[in-house]
């Protein structure tokens, strides 16, 4: 756990953000001496007065083990700025969250992502575009961002889900909450293919604040925000706003001039946006044609001898591990953890009782045989 329960206290705390986060980080060294500092120490590390009334009023209050607990229940994990598998793309943005929240999982691959956003009143020529366009994201290995909200958003995750793609999706409430409550069982199946991330702590419920806040980083964990449909005044446009200012592309799809529906979408095409009548627009603006080629290629050529020695012992029909140490001569410890990192390359996959198959054909055995609870 180390120091992490106290990013999660501070985090608890209204009103302390990134800059209290980095004033504290660089004067106390670690948040656990700051989680105990007193009233000058925090003056002396340049935090303003109603900032140390905050936290000097609410420590009292926070039982950071309880807090723990609760996260663990949920099965949710956390991740401070400093963390390797905080988003990397998300780490270069100025107002980047000191603490995530995430269910489900992040992977390399994930460094490839578009955000897509829109109205949550989608028009059929919206979802159908939506659709399309998403779901062929997916299918060439981008991953889809978007914000699980009615309308655009909803679609886009589907038409990833269904692609077989990756897709992830931020919320503006804690992880234990829904919103709207109907997409729950959309968000299950987004943890199964990517995850559910959140700067809120449990409990946070949805309050129109926080939804800017959600949408900076979605378009942060991108590579470039798409805009289908988005009236004017649109929440849609606010993220557009936000990629610009963290030096992400913006693309929009064009539409009718008389639907209110593509007013915003016009205006940003008239203002630079790139315009996307498929995905190739985006996949060939951003230079990502051979994407899914190198992501394949990658998973599928063995990283170490390890993995070049224990992919020689599995096939497509299920092989025990204890098979997999008695033909390699590897220890159960070395095959496990070779495993478990195969596993998430894509290059193999469990099927119950610790038996494992190829995901598919690799270049060694080519030739041979209203609560989320």
């Amino acid at each position: 756990m180390g120091d992490t329960k106290y990013w999660v206290g501070f985090n608890l705390i209204p009103g302390i953000g990134r800059a209290k986060f980095s004033l504290m980080e660089e004067y106390f060294g670690t948040l656990e001496n700051a989680w105990h500092a007193s009233p000058d120490e925090f003056t002396s590390a340049g935090l303003d007065a109603k900032s140390i009334q905050a936290i000097i009023a609410s420590r009292p209050k926070i039982s950071l083990d309880a807090e723990m607990e609760r996260l663990d229940r949920y099965k949710v994990k956390v991740l401070t700025w400093n963390d390797d598998a905080y988003p990397k793309r998300l780490k270069e943005i100025y107002d980047r969250p000191p603490v995530l929240y995430l269910r489900g999982s992040l992977a390399p691959e994930d460094e490839w992502s578009i955000a897509v956003v829109g109205t949550r009143r989608a028009t059929i020529y919206g979802r159908q575009v939506t659709e399309q366009i998403a779901g062929d994201l997916a299918r060439n290995r981008i991953t889809i961002i978007s914000g699980l909200a009615k309308g655009i958003d909803s679609v886009a995750h589907r038409a990833a889900l269904e692609a077989g793609g990756r897709t992830i999706a931020v919320f503006g409430c804690g992880l234990d909450i829904v919103y709207p409550s109907d997409h729950v069982g959309l968000a299950r199946e987004i943890m199964k293919q990517g995850a559910l991330i959140s700067e809120f702590p449990l409990g946070t419920r949805p309050k129109a604040d926080n939804f800017p806040r959600r949408n900076r980083i979605m378009s942060g964990m991108s590579l470039g925000v798409l805009v289908v449909e988005a009236p004017e005044g649109s929440g849609a446009l606010i993220t557009a706003g936000f990629a610009l200012e963290q030096n992400r592309e913006v693309f929009a799809v064009p539409g009718s001039v008389l639907s209110p529906a593509s007013k915003g979408t016009n205006r940003l095409i008239q203002e630079g946006a790139k315009l996307v009548q498929d995905y190739s627009d985006i996949i060939e603006e951003l230079n990502l044609t051979m994407v899914a080629q190198q992501l394949e290629m990658k998973e599928l050529i063995p990283a170490t001898e390890m993995e070049s020695l224990i992919l020689r012992h599995i096939s497509q029909e299920p092989t025990h591990i204890d098979e997999v140490c008695r033909n390699s001569g590897l220890s159960i410890s070395i095959v496990s953890s070779t495993l478990a990192m195969m596993e998430l390359k894509g290059m193999i996959k469990q099927v119950g009782g610790m038996n494992y198959v190829l995901a598919r054909e690799s270049s060694v055995n080519r030739g041979r045989t209203t609560t989320l609870g």
